[in-house]
């Protein structure tokens, strides 16, 4: 299989890529990480510009080949690929987002990592209602459909506590250009989300999406809230809170 690595993870994160190709080869997988990788092309489809991304569908298709599984940790990121496939009519059933992959494809039923930590899973609305990785709750959820990969493998590593959330699947606000051009709008949803981990009593925030993270972690921090936000690959290898993003304890009042 190959690795897609999105651009923000590059650029941002790029210990998620490392825990993601880790994860993937301690269950036996051979992974190839295409050199110059593009853009999937989220951004201009989000933006209502599908043409103007015609050539990175393009490029894709070029570093990536037409047959290979390609594995992307990031829900957004694989369901624009699906779509910019989908479009150019070369389909788009190959890529996956890396929980799905590991639970779907690999059929993982047990992982050897250790994380005692209370973790709170953060399920992005591009995978659950886009990937259909999930149940939504407002399609009823639970015995409706099926359990999301990502809750599937978290229940897999030792020590883990998931803490119940009152709003299980509510959008962080971030929404790629949304929450630059709703910022207050986008900023009162995030505080929604951060609220409701910290009165579950979570340690820990994970997600398949580190663009949620990124949009939570930084209101985490402007706030002072004692929150470490880590991506699901990051917590799933075991890898501690070396790499979380990390709001610093207010400090005590003068």
């Amino acid at each position: 299989m190959a690795l897609f690595v999105p651009c923000y993870i590059d650029q941002l994160y790029p210990g998620v890529a490392w825990a993601a190709l880790e994860l993937l080869e301690r269950q036996g997988v051979e992974v190839h990480v295409p050199a110059e990788q593009a853009c999937c092309g989220q951004p201009w489809l989000n933006a209502g510009a599908a043409r103007a991304s015609l050539s990175l569908g393009a490029s894709f298709r070029e570093r990536f080949g037409d047959q290979v599984p390609v594995v992307c940790p990031s829900g957004s990121c694989a369901a624009a690929l699906r779509r910019q496939l989908a479009r150019s009519g070369a389909g788009g059933p190959r890529v996956f987002e890396l929980c799905e992959f590991l639970v779907d494809v690999v059929g993982v039923e047990r992982l050897p990592a250790s994380f005692p930590h209370r973790v709170a899973l953060h399920q992005s609305c591009h995978a659950l209602r886009e990937l259909g990785l999930g149940a939504p709750s407002e399609l009823g959820g639970g015995e409706s459909g099926r359990e999301s990969p990502a809750l599937t493998l978290l229940r897999q590593v030792d020590g883990l506590s998931l803490v119940e959330l009152e709003r299980s699947d509510e959008c962080c606000g971030f929404g790629g250009t949304f929450c630059v051009k709703e910022a207050g709008v986008s900023t009162r949803m995030g505080e929604d989300r951060l609220a409701d981990f910290e009165r579950a009593g979570a340690e820990v925030v994970t997600s398949m999406d580190m663009s949620c993270l990124m949009h939570l972690s930084g209101l985490a921090r402007r706030q002072g809230r004692p929150l470490a936000f880590l991506h699901i690959a990051q917590v799933l290898a075991g890898g501690g809170l070396g790499g979380a993003a990390r709001a610093p304890a207010p400090e005590p009042a003068a």
